[in-house]
């Protein structure tokens, strides 16, 4: 194998490549990353078993032929190179080394056979739909804060994503939760997704997808079975096994009935929110919310730093209902509003009972939060 190719192209393709490597792993050859030269086509290719990420690089000069190398290390070694310099890979075959030429800067890595590098990419994947970059990051950016941390309930370590009827009408809905707090978004159905499976998408795969996002604006081709999930975005394909669970009937825990209605404008709420927490160093203390007519106090208290308090009124508030006092997580309270551009509304039934929160002008968003004693 032999292959020339720009330092700036095979930089991107190694950062997109190794940063799904695990640092400390026990099978050396995932470790390393796949460098395939076949058909005028150069392609690198790493994984940890559970994700594989491949990405095709522009290059010239080519003899057919693949080898590994560690990922890390070549990564680095590209990385240090000076910019616009063209880089030589040539590996003789077999056991010999991958040698790396970039003007007077020369090295050489170990690689391991080819033939251990495992493959991800086999299989039929029969669902297939094409979806937006924005629609995509949007159903990850609304709903990825509320995933499960807890390695108990692994069927919560995702996003879950499926078809859905809103009020009749279609829709591709993800949905997060980890028990405290639940997040669903939703966009127009693409065709062709009208019949997919249910499916957990892990964290690590939702993680890896979204940084891929920042780097496209064209639309994401999907692909999927009952047991993983395909995206190809420009030159990137990443492929991912899907949790192997099942993900609890939301839908039971999103309240109805709840009636009382109190809207305030999302910086003025955030900032307060802000302001009062910072009394406290426990980020799981809570933020109390007395309601009553067009006037909303937050407050909170530390054994060891005092009290804070905050009225918003005026325009800023609106609520015409019986009072009401109730609490809740700071930070969960938090990392829903900053899923909110400008006016938030939050629907209650009583002080222990969940609260469903959405953007006043969005209705394709909605969260439910428990509350907290107070």
């Amino acid at each position: 194998m032999k292959i020339k190719a720009d330092r700036a192209a095979l930089l991107k393709a190694l950062a997109h490549v190794q940063s799904v490597v695990e640092k400390r792993n026990t099978i050396p050859i995932l470790a390393n990353v796949k460098i395939e030269a076949k058909d005028v086509r150069l392609t690198l290719t790493a994984t940890d078993m559970e994700i594989a990420v491949v990405e095709e690089v522009p290059a010239t000069s080519m003899t057919d032929g693949a080898c590994t190398a560690p990922a890390a290390t070549l990564y680095e070694i590209v990385r240090k190179l000076p910019e616009g310099a063209e880089i030589q890979l040539d590996h003789a075959g077999g056991d010999a080394q991958l040698g790396l030429r970039a003007g007077r800067y020369a090295t050489t890595l170990v690689v391991l056979p080819t033939d251990d590098f495992p493959s991800m990419t086999a299989g039929t994947l029969s669902y297939r739909f094409a979806l937006s970059a924005h629609d995509l990051r949007n159903l990850i950016d609304r709903t990825r804060f509320a995933i499960s941390t807890e390695e108990t309930r692994y069927y919560l370590n995702g996003i879950y994503l499926h078809a859905a009827d809103s009020d009749g009408v279609p829709v591709l809905r993800a949905v997060a939760t980890d028990g405290h707090r639940l997040a669903r978004f939703q966009v127009a159905l693409p065709e062709g997704a009208g019949k997919i499976p249910g499916v957990i998408v892990p964290r690590k795969t939702v993680v890896e997808l979204r940084k891929l996002l920042d780097e496209t604006t064209a639309e994401v081709d999907v692909a999927l079975s009952e047991t993983r999930i395909q995206f190809k975005a420009g030159p990137v394909t990443l492929t991912s096994k899907l949790i192997d669970g099942t993900f609890p009937e939301y839908e039971r825990v999103i309240p109805r009935d709840n009636d009382k209605v109190l809207r305030v404008g999302k910086k003025d709420f955030s900032d307060a929110v802000g302001r009062v927490a910072a009394i406290s160093a426990e980020r799981s203390r809570p933020v109390k919310l007395a309601i009553e007519r067009n006037l909303l106090t937050l407050s909170a208290s530390s054994p060891d730093q005092g009290a804070a308090k905050e009225e918003l009124d005026g325009e800023r508030v609106k609520y015409d209902s019986t009072p009401l006092e109730i609490g809740f997580q700071a930070r969960y309270l938090t990392d829903i509003t900053d899923q909110i551009d400008r006016e938030i509304e939050f629907r209650f039934s009583d002080g222990a009972a969940p609260t469903v929160v959405q953007d006043a002008a969005d209705p394709s968003a909605l969260y439910v939060l428990m509350p907290m004693r107070v």
